[in-house]
């Protein structure tokens, strides 16, 4: 790790963020901005977020590089020190249901009093507004309704859900984003804004463009479903994908196997119409020939073809192992938990020729630095 110096080219080293959030979205979208350079300070109540019980090891990668004070927003000495940091922030992120912070006093009036140029986001289910707005919810609930589900996936079998909290990554990105854009808008003119990210708004966005497409018919005979597109078991019960879409992927591919499995002799599927066609039969083809031999044995032969294809990594080891990740040191082990535990996290996922060192600080204690933000009245230290 080579410090601080790493994100003095960074514009967001000039941002500060006062985090209510709790849970994922709100975490990881101050995780980026604190990955790239912005001072991210964690505001805890007494008990601390509860990711910090329930998954130490999540909290500690969606909280590195912030600090943490501890604030009871409930009691009246909790919401005057709140307010009192206001005027020295940029922006308020929270992730309550809609209404809850003007009944503590401490809504977007209140904290347009204390700095009018206050970008307040709020990270909710589904938004301020609407007959949803004040419902519960959870990831799998705001993909539901978003169109996640209507997305053509495969030739027969519904769409399944991922293990990736997709509609609160997605929508912890687009209010990151949409924090850069609005403090620069305050920055600019000294107008702060409220901004109303919600999940299944997000979802919806990434979902949209795919899955919209069949209001006009394009639902038939989908290019996004085909056979020769999915993850297929091998004979040792291990997976891997193919995505062969290109016509000279197919060519290259029953070409080299036809020997070994004579129903690839034909020209019959050459064309990519004809494999979204008959997307049943082809799929039906390849399970049929994955299955006839083991993983180590398609490495070999697919690892000479170059055509799009991977071993399906099911495993955390698998993934942190892979000799790609490794050489781009996508994954790093840093130090967390009790006893000095080594904990591995993902980097800032993107690549600056300036440089920018991810691991800066670990995750903060609760409250850790409560005096020394409550009482500095300049930047960070």
């Amino acid at each position: 790790m080579t410090g601080r110096e790493d994100t003095s080219w960074l514009p967001l080293r000039q941002l500060r963020i006062l985090d209510l959030t709790r849970l994922l979205p709100g975490g990881f979208a101050g995780s980026l901005l604190a990955d790239l350079g912005a001072d991210v300070v964690k505001v805890e109540p007494p008990v601390g977020d509860p990711l910090r019980q329930v998954m130490p090891e999540t909290f500690a990668a969606i909280h590195r590089n912030k600090r943490s004070i501890m604030l009871d927003l409930a009691e009246p000495e909790g919401k005057r020190a709140f307010l009192a940091l206001v005027p020295r922030f940029d922006v308020v992120i929270e992730s309550h249901r809609p209404g809850v912070l003007d009944r503590l006093g401490l809504g977007f009036a209140a904290l347009r009093r204390a700095n009018p140029r206050v970008v307040l986001c709020s990270l909710s289910g589904f938004g301020q507004t609407g007959p949803y707005s004040r419902r519960p919810g959870h990831d799998v609930n705001f993909l539901a309704l978003s169109g996640f589900f209507a997305v053509p996936q495969r030739p027969t079998g519904s769409v399944d859900r991922p293990g990736v909290r997709v509609a609160d990554l997605a929508g912890a990105m687009y209010a990151a984003l949409s924090i850069t854009v609005a403090a620069q808008h305050a920055a600019t003119t000294g107008t702060g804004q409220h901004v109303d990210v919600s999940l299944h708004e997000a979802a919806a966005a990434w979902a949209g463009p795919l899955a919209l497409p069949a209001l006009n018919g394009a639902a038939v005979n989908s290019p996004l479903v085909t056979g020769d597109n999915d993850a297929f078991t091998t004979r040792d019960g291990r997976r891997l994908s193919l995505a062969l879409f290109e016509d000279k992927f197919w060519r290259a591919f029953r070409e080299r196997l036809a020997g070994e499995f004579p129903a690839l002799a034909t020209d019959a599927y050459d064309r990519r119409r004809d494999r979204t066609r008959h997307k049943e039969a082809v799929s039906a083809l390849l399970a049929a020939v994955f299955a006839d031999r083991d993983l180590k044995w398609w490495i070999e032969v697919l690892g000479e073809l170059d055509v799009p294809w991977a071993p399906v990594h099911e495993t955390a080891a698998a993934v942190v192992d892979d000799e790609h990740v490794q050489a781009r040191e996508l994954i790093t082990e840093v130090p967390g938990g009790p006893e000095d535990q080594r904990w591995h996290q993902v980097r800032f996922p993107v690549v600056f020729g300036a440089g920018l060192d991810s691991f800066r600080t670990p995750a903060p204690d609760l409250g850790e630095h409560t005096a020394e933000v409550l009482e500095s009245n300049g930047p960070r230290s």
